[in-house]
C-alpha cells in the first residue's frame, strides 16, 4: 500500500519513481501487490513473460530499489581503514549486512567484533539503512 502511495505521488507531481526500472509496466506491480494482500487471480499476460525480462529481473541486484550513500569511517586504532571510504547500496540493506561487508573487505575472522555507529550511537543488526536515514539523520 505504501509503494502504491508513493508511485501515486509522483505521478501527480509529473515525476519519474525514484528506483522504477524502465519499461516496466503498471500491470507487473499489480500482480505483485495482488500476491501480496492473498488474492491469487493470475494475469495471463504476466505468465507470458519472456526468459530475457526474467534475465533482466534476475541480473537486477537491488539496484532498482532506493539508494543510500555511506561514508565509512574507522574509529579503531587496531583496524585499518578501507581503500574506498563511501559505498552506495540498497536502503533495504540492513546494518548486518554492513558487518559483514566490512569484515570480508578488512579480512576478519568475525563480522561480530564490528559495531557499526551512527552519531556515536550503536546500530541494531537488524535495522535497514532506511530505518537509520530516518530515525538517526532527520535532522541532518
Amino acid at each position: 500500500a505504501e509503494m502504491k502511495k508513493q508511485r501515486e505521488f509522483y505521478h501527480k507531481l509529473g515525476m519519474e519513481v525514484p528506483g522504477d526500472i524502465k519499461g516496466e509496466t503498471c500491470s507487473t506491480k499489480q500482480h505483485l501487490d495482488s500476491h501480496r494482500n492473498g488474492e491469487t487471480k493470475a494475469d495471463e499476460n504476466i505468465n507470458k513473460e519472456t526468459s530475457e525480462e526474467k534475465q533482466e529481473e534476475d541480473n537486477d541486484y537491488h539496484r532498482s530499489d532506493e539508494q543510500v550513500s555511506i561514508c565509512l569511517e574507522c574509529n579503531s586504532s587496531k583496524l585499518r581503514g578501507l581503500k574506498r571510504k563511501w559505498i552506495r547500496c540498497s536502503a533495504q540493506a540492513t546494518v548486518l549486512h554492513l558487518k559483514k561487508f566490512i569484515a570480508k573487505k578488512l579480512n576478519l575472522s568475525s563480522f561480530n567484533e564490528l559495531d557499526i555507529l551512527c552519531n556515536e550511537e550503536i546500530l541494531g543488526k537488524d535495522h535497514t539503512l532506511k530505518f537509520v536515514v530516518v530515525t538517526r539523520w532527520r535532522f541532518k
